[in-house]
């Protein structure tokens, strides 16, 4: 078993613990010190950002207390879009999306009415090779306390007929292309850096922000990065000192995520409060937990420099620290808000060999979706493969998702949703009837399914499995035996687990925390081992309520492809 502390502030570390039984207490005696991991190798996986902060700054655009920033725009007609609005509800937004869905004409939009931008960067003509862009247009809500004081203006830019015809607005934009991610021995534009006797013109040491930043996001030193720049020009690489018994090196010898990132932040830190930032393919070079410490670091900007951040990504990582309102979903033309799982996107736009995808609100209710229909197939003789679950942001993207899906002409494959218990009641939840097709297997002459499914309960989901498991401890034989075992403890912890999840049960006051406690309690069990244990034993300990949710799609489920 493994536990990891904290170091000492200022200490960019970790120190990592080994125990010689999951049953051991911690105690200093019982702890052998293996290795320092660095600060990026995390025991948790939750986010650095606070809630507070989340809700502070959603809050902030929702009272419009910002000098510049941009409300929300609707794509008239641009490229594959037609009449399609995306507000940023946010001040980090994240576009998601297959290759070829419109992420970079979104990211282009955003960037169009801004004077500082010129419009060939995101949209340029090439003759008559071009004539889609004709009658193109895009409306705009902004903020901008220089020219109105309280509420938003509104301005336009179309493509008539052979220019764009902007009512620009005057605001700091910083766009990061793709290009930042080339080695610098593939820029041409760097060749005057290489050669054996070059020198610089000047030096100049990063900035403690910026020094501070870049360590955050690669967990390694940053303070002997120097900007090298050249005699003329604005040109410029970056490149280290040398340190203890290491050599020095240039840019040419960087990976390319390390330059890029130090870019990014070096020109992110020089820019005025309220610029509006644009990165595309924030992922580009990056390895996942980089990745994540550069959404962190933009989240935080957002709210000490009052600036804005769109970004294009296929990296659920990028999505982790933000809000659902933050998350942008392209594809097909159509755009829809709200986290979801890059994985998930890939069953939206037919990109897999499935005959049904089952969509849910979050992790937990994916696990339930996987462990009762593999329950509820084995029930009833019901072939599993081809079935696919995956969880969205929220239940109101699950519902909207597979509506949208369903409704394709394009489609392949049904899709429904199973949602928390307590949508069951809300408006907007009640579920809709899908037409099957004739051959599907029912006892009725015309066979049908909802497209949404309900877990039992009027609360949430983990709420409704510990009371249930909670029943059952008395009244089910070999129960808590079952659940011993499925938390992967000796038959003999079976007191043990009874008296951590009763306890547990009674001093808790968020249910959507409880697995998490009660794997602290057990020897820090990870949570996901906990709520895979509790869902398995509860599926197979209460086959009605497992029928309860499924059977409203049995119909959807015997479908052969």
């Amino acid at each position: 078993m493994i536990a990891r502390a904290r170091a000492a502030p200022g200490k960019n570390c970790y120190t990592e613990f080994r125990r010689d039984s999951p049953t051991q207490g911690l105690g200093v005696l019982d702890c052998l010190k293996v290795r320092v991991l660095p600060w990026g190798v995390r025991m948790s996986a939750k986010s650095e950002i606070r809630k507070s902060d989340i809700t502070a700054l959603a809050s902030r655009v929702n009272k419009k207390a910002y000098d510049k920033y941009l409300r929300r725009l609707r794509m008239v007609k641009l490229r594959g879009f037609s009449n399609r609005e995306v507000t940023f509800d946010f001040p980090v937004t994240a576009l998601v999306g297959p290759n070829g869905s419109g992420k970079t004409t979104i990211l282009g939009a955003a960037a169009l009415i801004h004077r500082k931008v010129l419009p060939r960067q995101f949209f340029a003509k090439s003759g008559k090779y071009d004539d889609s862009m004709k009658n193109w247009r895009v409306e705009y809500e902004i903020l901008d306390k220089r020219e109105q004081s309280s509420a938003t203006i509104s301005r336009t830019a179309s493509y008539l007929k052979a220019k764009w015809n902007r009512d620009a607005v005057e605001r700091d934009v910083l766009t990061f292309g793709v290009s930042r991610t080339l080695p610098a021995s593939e820029r041409k534009e760097l060749s005057k850096f290489i050669g054996g006797s070059f020198e610089g013109f000047s030096e100049e040491q990063l900035t403690e922000p910026v020094i501070e930043a870049v360590e955050s996001i690669l967990g390694k030193d940053a303070g002997s990065y120097l900007r090298v720049s050249a005699r003329s020009g604005d040109l410029s690489i970056f490149a280290s000192l040398p340190s203890g018994d290491g050599a020095g090196y240039s840019e040419f010898h960087f990976g390319a995520g390390e330059a890029s990132v130090i870019r990014i932040v070096s020109q992110i830190e020089s820019s005025a409060d309220n610029a509006l930032i644009l990165i595309e393919e924030i992922e580009n070079g990056l390895h996942p937990v980089a990745t994540r410490r550069l959404v962190e670091y933009l989240i935080k900007v957002a709210k000490r420099k009052s600036c804005q951040v769109i970004f294009t990504t296929h990296s659920n990582d990028a999505l982790f620290p933000l809000p659902n309102e933050a998350v942008w979903v392209a594809y097909r033309g159509e755009v829809k808000q709200g986290k979801l799982d890059v994985a998930s996107l890939r069953a939206l736009t037919g990109q897999i060999n499935a005959r049904l995808v089952v969509f849910t609100e979050d992790r937990f209710g994916e696990m339930v979706a996987d462990v009762t229909l593999r329950a509820y197939c084995q029930k009833h003789g019901i072939d599993r493969s081809g079935i696919e679950v995956h969880k969205l942001g929220g239940a109101a993207p699950a519902r909207d998702h597979t509506r949208f899906h369903n409704s394709s002409p394009a489609r392949r494959f049904f899709a429904i949703a199973l949602l928390d218990g307590d949508k069951r009641a809300e408006s907007g939840f009640a579920p809709q009837k899908l037409n099957l097709p004739d051959e599907a297997v029912s006892d009725e002459n015309s066979p049908s399914s909802d497209d949404l499914l309900f877990i039992p309960g009027e609360d949430s989901p983990e709420a409704y499995i510990m009371d249930r498991i909670l029943e059952g401890f008395d009244s089910i034989p070999n129960l808590l035996g079952k659940l011993a075992i499925s938390l992967h403890l000796d038959t003999f912890m079976q007191e043990r687990v009874r008296e951590v999840v009763t306890q547990r049960a009674l001093t808790n006051h968020d249910r959507h925390n409880i697995f998490a406690q009660i794997g602290e309690d057990l020897d820090f069990l990870s949570e996901d081992l906990v709520q895979r244990a509790f869902i398995t034993t509860w599926s197979y300990a209460y086959p009605d309520d497992v029928d309860l949710i499924w059977d409203p799609a049995g119909d959807l489920l015997r479908l052969k492809e």
